[in-house]
């Protein structure tokens, strides 16, 4: 058994500064907006990088494809590590890993570096369970629904600052995409500034040893899965290294539960995964990610397709894209956020999930059905971006309902992953189904055009999707508390 080490540098009993309290969790809201900005940072620039690199298409696609691995690979680590040893010195280390991407990709001219200053943005990611670990940590219950809810909102303004920022930071004759890692360098800089002065230090760390065999498992059982979830519309999804890389994906994945059955302390715990709210918080999360992307994608690929007669678009360019159609979610989205965590407080979190996959069903319906018109597809979109919102802000509250507070980092973390693997499966749909590579999808003007019934499939998918979410939050999911016990039977720290 590991002795439990105290931090003294803040005597326990002895209260903090009220004001570092207060700004807590906007601080740890602006690390959840860096989180989204990483992940949609070179979506509008990926033809300015492939033309100034004189790289492929395939060669520009691996820009997206090293963010989306590294975020799977490091969130669970990460936010285990976070459990054992502080989730306030790791989320420092991640904003550094952050920051140091951010300055390499505004520096450099080579695309293997430019690949590595993905990867390491794409670390942002783990920011997301460790701020919820802090928080469950500092605050009351009574203001975790609330806390989450901040951070649901900043992920949706984290896309649009993004998006936004990136339109106008490439307008004009000669665009340079260095000025949008400048951009994302000067908001990592800022928000680790802050976490640095504001996040406590805990007064209480469980420590415990790092399971390397489990990370290495799930390292690779991720990589494996994601990997061709990303890259197999080029590969082919019947080609050798598609199916080779899935079914190496299932024999890590058994290694990965054997080695957990047989560590002490394993980094991923099969019986809290196994617990009915954890299982179906993380069907969620999937399905979340699917709708999310399928949305995204959907929308921008169409808008930016020509009008008619030649086409059944709105001959949008990127920057109208991302004002007149992405925006409006993300802003309202915000608000919608504080809306969810009010109604967490009143109804519970499995509800609130309910009704804010309701709305992104009817929004994707709206969307199959009538997407003729610019101002049905905003108000479309907005309604699913309060779902996706509803949905950031509910799922945290249900694990920190089913878990013990020594493992919140891990289990948000996992939910994380969750909904990684449905956004690639979604991106992998848009790939096949509207003919958009995932690398390119924000500049398609490819002819011939796709079916315009590809986009009713692809929407009708997205409210499939969000029913589902409704079933899993009305039949399975509930507020009762679940704990998980270690190995050696000693009940997990709670608060």
């Amino acid at each position: 058994m590991h002795m439990t080490r105290i931090d003294t540098s803040t005597p326990i009993g002895c209260s903090r500064d009220r004001r570092s309290d207060r700004l807590l969790v906007p601080v740890l809201g602006l690390g959840a907006m860096v989180v989204s900005m990483m992940q949609t940072l070179t979506v509008p620039i990926l033809g300015v990088i492939q033309r100034d690199l004189h790289t492929t298409t395939a060669g520009a696609s691996w820009l997206t494809t090293a963010t989306l691995l590294s975020a799977a690979v490091c969130t669970p680590l990460l936010g285990r590590y976070g459990d054992q040893h502080g989730a306030r010195r790791t989320l420092i280390g991640v904003l550094g890993l952050t920051l140091t991407g951010s300055v390499l990709g505004a520096t450099t001219d080579a695309l293997p570096w430019l690949i590595v200053a993905r990867a390491l943005q794409g670390a942002s990611t783990a920011i997301f369970p460790l701020a919820q670990s802090v928080v469950r940590d500092e605050l009351p219950r009574e203001r975790l629904p609330g806390a989450m809810a901040l951070f649901s909102g900043t992920l949706a303004v984290g896309n649009a600052v993004a998006l936004v920022g990136a339109g106008l930071l490439t307008r004009g004759a000669a665009p340079d995409f260095h000025h949008v890692f400048w951009l994302s360098a000067g908001v990592s800089a800022l928000t680790l500034a802050a976490v640095a002065a504001v996040t406590p230090r805990p007064r209480v760390r469980p420590g415990g040893r790092t399971d390397w065999p489990g990370a290495i498992a799930l390292a690779a059982m991720l990589t494996l899965l994601l990997l061709p979830l990303s890259q197999g519309a080029r590969w082919g999804w019947s080609s050798a290294p598609t199916l080779g890389c899935f079914a190496s994906a299932v024999a890590a994945g058994a290694v990965l539960v054997m080695l957990g059955r047989r560590a002490g302390e394993p980094l991923v715990d099969m019986r809290m995964l196994v617990l009915r709210p954890v299982l179906l918080a993380n069907l969620a999360g999937f399905l979340l990610g699917f709708a999310m992307f399928s949305q995204f994608l959907g929308i921008s690929a169409l808008v930016q397709l020509p009008a008619r007669p030649g086409g059944y678009g709105f001959g949008a360019t990127v920057f109208e894209a991302s004002v007149a159609y992405l925006m409006p979610p993300a802003v309202v989205s915000l608000a919608a956020a504080q809306v969810a965590g009010a109604m967490v407080r009143v109804i519970g979190a499995h509800a609130t999930l309910a009704v804010g996959a309701a709305s992104g069903a009817a929004g994707f319906a709206v969307l199959a059905a009538a997407h003729g018109s610019a101002v049905t597809v905003i108000a479309a979109a907005i309604l699913v971006g309060v779902a996706v919102s509803f949905g950031f802000a509910t799922l945290p509250a249900v694990l920190a309902g089913a878990v013990p507070a020594g493992r919140t980092g891990i289990a948000n973390g996992i939910n994380s992953v969750a909904r990684s693997v449905g956004s690639s499966v979604a991106s992998a749909l848009a790939a096949t189904l509207l003919a958009v590579g995932p690398a390119e999808h924000l500049t398609t003007r490819a002819s011939p055009l796709p079916a315009e019934g590809r986009f009713t499939v692809c929407f009708a998918l997205g409210a499939g999707a969000f029913v589902l979410v409704v079933l899993v939050a009305l039949a399975g999911l509930t507020n009762a508390r679940a704990v998980v016990r270690p190995r050696h039977g000693t009940r997990l720290p709670e608060r």
